[in-house]
């Protein structure tokens, strides 16, 4: 929902409710972070220096953002007049919307890291809302970049192809294969890398500066070599979400090594797999359920417009409707907006939501995976 916080389309009491309200009440609340996994053992051991011995284990540690590896960035956003804003955290998100709405002139930048992300179409979801305010409110002397380490606008080609036209619509200028290494808010500068032309890095002044920020693996899964690979996300098999090495141990969402875009859409998708293995695992039965890598990105291209992206592991549309899901649909942007809240909060924290492969398979009469 931070995309639309950021837009100006929610507020930021509506993307979040208390733990204690949405936790099983037959669950055991343990409010203490976990700073040690022993697999070998079967344990854990807290902040507050308990141990916690465990039979099954599901890892769900998410993702870290990474600001601070960017000199200057930090800086540029506690600063309320540098322009300067990311739709990444809790404590920057509402800065956005105030930056589009000074905005009047100059270059509004948008960048996406040279690292894994979570949601990788959010940062340019927003360049094209602040395209989109542009043109409504004919601010012509505004440039909107987005500036992507990537070498392609999106990973799956279909969409990427429907893109690349929003972009040229909206008059955002797409920059590939650079990585943003430093913000210099005093002069409204930033300064970025050549992926191509390592040795190679430029300047450019902005009036808007949006960043998504590096991300990193959660530090008690990336220090644990018996758990993470070399990336330092948690190695599990792809299919059964089974840790390559422990078999009580299962993993899903962000925190793992599925090569799958990290989106809430995947986690729903991955939630039927790990509830029917983790079954089977625990009555002594061969693993059977297989993750397809199933992922969504419902990628807001303006106020009221959306292309709802849903793919597979190998980049392959993977669409729930009967009709082209890479064409922009008020119904999509409808969808985003209003129905996915309640699907999470209602569905997905009760357990109540694997994802729309049921519906897929009733609106494509049987004939879709």
């Amino acid at each position: 929902m931070f995309t639309m916080i950021g837009g100006g389309m929610k507020k930021l009491n509506q993307s979040y409710k208390e733990m204690e309200d949405v936790l099983p009440k037959d669950a055991l609340w343990l409010k203490d972070t976990v700073t040690e996994i022993d697999p070998k053992k079967s344990q854990v051991t807290t902040q507050k220096g308990d141990t916690v011995a465990y039979d099954y284990m599901v890892v769900a540690t998410g993702i870290e953002l990474d600001f601070e590896k960017i000199p200057g960035l930090l800086e540029g956003l506690k600063d309320h007049r540098s322009g300067v804003c990311s739709n990444y955290s809790p404590l920057y998100v509402t800065k956005t919307y105030g930056c589009i709405q000074r905005l009047d002139s100059g270059n509004a930048i948008f960048t996406y890291p040279n690292s894994p992300v979570k949601c990788a179409g959010a940062p340019q979801k927003i360049a094209y809302i602040t395209a989109d305010y542009m043109q409504r409110n004919g601010r012509k002397n505004v440039k909107v970049l987005y500036n992507t380490a990537l070498p392609v606008i999106f990973k799956a080609p279909k969409y990427a192809t429907s893109l690349w036209k929003v972009a040229e619509k909206k008059k955002v200028k797409v920059n590939l294969n650079v990585d943003l290494i430093e913000v210099r808010p005093d002069k409204k500068e930033a300064v970025f890398k050549s992926l191509s032309k390592p040795d190679e890095t430029f300047v450019q002044e902005y009036q808007m500066l949006h960043v998504c920020p590096p991300h990193r693996p959660t530090p008690v899964i990336a220090r644990n070599k018996e758990l993470s690979d070399s990336t330092g996300f948690l190695a599990i098999d792809k299919g059964t979400l089974q840790h390559v090495k422990y078999p009580n141990i299962f993993g899903i969402g962000d925190c793992t090594t599925l090569p799958t875009s990290k989106t809430g859409a995947a986690v729903a998708g991955q939630l039927g797999v790990l509830r029917k293995n983790l079954s089977a695992a625990m009555a002594g039965k061969t693993l059977t359920s297989t993750y397809d890598g199933y992922t969504s990105c419902p990628l807001v291209t303006g106020y009221g417009s959306c292309i709802m992206a849903e793919f597979d592991y190998d980049s392959n549309p993977l669409e729930t409707f009967p009709f082209d899901q890479g064409v922009e649909r008020r119904t999509m942007f409808l969808m985003k907006k209003d129905v996915m809240p309640q699907l999470y909060f209602n569905l997905m924290l009760r357990g109540l939501w694997e994802g729309p492969g049921i519906f897929r398979k009733i609106m494509h009469l049987g004939l879709s995976k």
